[in-house]
């Protein structure tokens, strides 16, 4: 978990470890052939240092798609 750092989501909601959230976009990966489609539920979100992880603080399993990491401005907190 990011130590002394609040990760907020889209609409400002403070977020932690073990969260559930909900992407509210459509994103394109690189090497997928379809996007992830926004309304995707993600459980149990982990907390990561965005300067190591390129901008993303979410470390996540989406269903259907794998290990990925995200940024929080793409989702909401269910």
């Amino acid at each position: 978990m990011v130590e002394n750092a609040k990760v907020k989501d889209a609409v400002g909601n403070t977020l932690g470890d073990g969260d559930s959230v909900i992407i509210i976009q459509d994103l394109v990966v690189k090497g997928i052939p379809k996007p992830i489609k926004k309304g995707i539920k993600v459980k149990n979100i982990r907390l990561v240092d965005p300067e190591i992880n390129n901008g993303h603080d979410i470390d996540a399993k989406v269903e259907g798609f794998g290990a990925m990491d995200l940024k929080s401005r793409v989702v909401k907190k269910v």
